[in-house]
């Protein structure tokens, strides 16, 4: 297996919260609220001095602040709600979902071949887990997060499953409201009894079972409130025995056990056990890609300190890396943007005499590899929208060229590990459906796998894919993919919505969600922005796009923007922009830096005020991607990227949804309010900037079924009422 355990601080569409509060918090009101109240602090920065006129929202629990966020959600949730056309566009998302008895999620497989998974049908608001014997086996339904709420206000959900390496005990972490504050527990699978001891406060557990099941690894948060500044900082890894107090559990890996390795407050901890070379791994972890991992035999952690030896360094800029018994294969970007595969010994690692075992393709990213008996199985990655399937069998120099069972944008490999053949692939494209086969080998032939039922899309049949590379202000070349129905005319008319990201080095692949796709059913254009900050074109695509270099992120949305116009795919008055999370840099900044380009721009749970991002929870973790106002070079960056700092009065600004989850641990809900009390005062536009926020959610991470359908419809209903769609727009009294 691989092991870059990576901090999830990214969502793709579908998953992203903006869904409105129920009546019973915030009742709907057909009067626009007021203005919130200016209350201006004047501070300098790096030698700039900057008004912030609204510094006092930063209090959420303040009962003005409180007030304001309520009215404002109140009012969004009438207007939105009322929007012609939305409902008809939930009706669909429904129709879609009745279309699979079953949808399964979350596979995790067992040496054994004990396959655990999330599955929901239907009449299901969220997974519920199972287990079954090989792909074939009969199923049991082991627990429904429905059950675990006590009052049965809170919604639960299952964020994720740890399997012990026999299938005998499962790791069930659990989270309400889209907090993302897990609660583990576990399970004995055969029995179904659940242990009497829960452990809280693991958002950042992924618990690692030792190799007789007895135990297992995880971290744990501080006891820390839900918005406070310190909440992430010191977390710590325990042991667990199973059935055993967890106030009684051993702490082994923190900064008061290794001070030594001199890990910093805001760094996350974890140690990984990994049965194919006995070893314990542990990785020092914050959103820079380049690893920082110690490791030890298993056998030591039963010694009052663990003699940890230094496995890589930040400045060995290695990205991911997997193990066998004796070796240490290394992936990264050094002296190879594209990504390249080394060797070396994990007895005596030496990164600077490793082994080239795939070398860099001047053409393609390479994008993930698994290694398993039969060799080393890998994917490359074209502009971030063309996959392709390789094999490189033990022993020979040239790697096999695998066809895929249809052409695809997106690949995900997985494998059982060095001592096993099995391969799987989950491929799916713009218009293709996930589908998930088993490579045979021995017949070099794709065995059909999928665990969802299957269904199909007529209304999808006529699409349209264009692959385009666009020059942005600089002359670089910016990927662009453009999605909608056959015979569209280009007339300048169309209703067009960018979405893209360009953050932490993560690609916008392919992905098919038939909801989404409902854009284009109503004869709209969908329009993949892959700017720069994020994977698609590589390493250096991603740091194109971060720190001092971050204004390219968004400037590429405006090229792509000023060439769908030149093009007359579209116009200014019937463009939107949706992103979300740190996407909210990208369509903010391009909406403050040109605002006649769009009609309207929509960021949920947005990064909207990046230079107090550090005063946040989630925010000292960032600072590797987006700088520190420690650093002068990096505070000017962060000013610089800073949308809610660039709103300017007297300027008629697009028409504006913008969203927050008052639960969310990874964007606190004041920067978006912020930026919405900062824009509802400066625009002359009298098109209408909404907010609400969700007392239910947090940053769309573990969202129910009908939560995500109301947020998808708010964003492409507000988007069609604002880009002119006749089906959307309010009746005339």
């Amino acid at each position: 297996m691989n092991f870059a355990v990576r901090l999830i601080i990214f969502c793709i569409l579908f998953l992203i919260p903006c869904s409105l509060p129920s009546q019973a918090q915030t009742a709907p009101s057909n009067v626009s609220p007021p203005l919130a109240p200016v209350n201006t602090v004047e501070e300098t920065w790096c030698d700039t001095t900057l008004a912030d006129p609204y510094r006092y929202m930063e209090n959420l629990n303040d009962a003005s602040v409180k007030t304001w966020i309520g009215q404002q959600a109140g009012y969004a949730k009438s207007v939105v709600d009322n929007i012609p056309g939305r409902e008809s566009l939930i009706k669909k998302m429904r129709d879609f979902d009745n279309r699979k008895s079953s949808r399964v999620y979350n596979l995790v497989i067992t040496d054994n071949d004990w396959y655990f998974y999330l599955k929901r049908t239907p009449s299901d608001e969220t997974g519920k887990l199972y287990c079954r014997k090989g792909y074939k086996g009969n199923e049991t339904l082991l627990f429904d997060p429905a059950g675990f709420s006590k009052n049965g206000s809170a919604k639960y959900v299952v964020s994720n499953i740890s399997p012990t390496d026999d299938g005998s005990k499962v790791a069930v972490s659990v989270a309400a409201d889209g907090s993302e504050d897990d609660t583990v527990m576990i399970m004995d699978v055969p029995s179904g009894r659940i242990y009497p001891e829960k452990i809280d406060r693991c958002r950042f557990a992924s618990p690692s079972w030792l190799p007789d099941g007895s135990a297992f690894l995880y971290n744990r948060l501080n006891e820390s409130g839900q918005h406070a500044i310190d909440r992430q900082k010191n977390s710590k890894v325990f042991l667990h025995v199973a059935g055993t107090d967890p106030s009684t559990d051993r702490e082994i890996f923190s900064s008061a056990t290794n001070p030594e390795l001199k890990i910093n407050p805001e760094d996350i901890p974890f140690v990984h056990y990994d049965k194919d070379s006995r070893h314990l791994y542990a990785f020092v972890q914050n959103v820079d890609r380049r690893l920082t991992v110690y490791y030890a035999p298993t056998s030591t952690l039963a010694a009052a300190a663990i003699p940890w030896k230094t496995l890589l360094r930040p400045e060995d800029n290695v990205h991911d890396f997997a193990v066998t018994d004796k070796e240490l294969y290394l992936y990264t970007p050094e002296k190879a943007p594209n990504f390249k595969l080394l060797k070396t010994s994990l007895q005596k690692p030496d990164v600077e005499t490793a082994v080239t075992v795939i070398p860099e393709d001047p053409d393609a990213v390479l994008g993930s590899f698994s290694l398993t008996s039969e060799g080393i199985y890998y994917s490359l990655s074209k502009n971030g929208v063309e996959v392709a399937f390789r094999h490189l069998k033990p022993g020979t120099m040239k790697p096999e060229k695998i066809k895929l069972p249809f052409p695809a944008g997106t690949i995900r490999l997985n494998a059982k590990g060095f001592t096993f053949p099995d391969v799987w692939i989950i491929i799916s494209g713009w218009g293709s459906d996930y589908k998930r086969y088993r490579y045979d080998q021995a017949s070099q032939s794709f065995i059909y796998e999928t665990l969802s039922s299957p269904a199909e899309y007529p209304e999808y049949e006529d699409l349209v894919v264009k692959e385009i590379m666009v020059r942005s202000h600089d002359g670089v070349k910016v990927p662009l993919s453009l999605i909608y129905r056959k015979g569209i005319r280009k007339n300048g008319a169309n209703p067009l919505l960018f979405y893209g990201y360009g953050a932490y080095g993560r690609s916008l692949r392919p992905f098919f969600s038939p909801s989404f796709l409902l854009w284009t059913h109503k004869g709209g254009i969908l329009a993949i922005a892959h700017v720069r900050g994020g994977g698609e074109l590589g390493d250096a695509w991603h740091k194109a796009g971060m720190k001092a270099t971050k204004p390219n992120t968004w400037k590429d949305l405006i090229s792509c923007a000023e060439y769908v116009i030149d093009k007359r795919y579209s116009s200014p008055a019937h463009i939107a922009a949706n992103s979300a999370s740190a996407g909210g840099i990208l369509v903010g900044r391009a909406m403050t830096e040109r605002p006649d380009l769009f009609a309207a721009v929509i960021p949920q749970v947005g990064t909207m005020n990046p230079l107090r991002g550090e005063e946040t929870p989630n925010g000292p973790v960032n600072a590797p991607e987006f700088g520190t106002v420690k650093d002068s070079l990096e505070c000017r960056a962060l000013i610089e990227m800073d949308s809610y700092l660039h709103i300017r009065d007297g300027i008629a600004y697009p028409a504006a949804l913008i969203t927050a989850g008052i639960n969310d641990p990874r964007v606190i809900a004041w920067q978006p309010a912020k930026f919405a009390a900062r824009l509802q005062k400066a625009t002359t536009s009298g098109k209408p900037v909404l907010f609400y926020t969700d007392f239910q959610s947090g940053h769309g991470i573990g969202d129910t079924k009908t939560k995500q359908f109301e947020t998808l419809a708010d964003v492409l209903g507000f988007a069609f009422w604002q880009t002119g769609h006749p089906d959307f727009q309010p009746h005339k009294e």
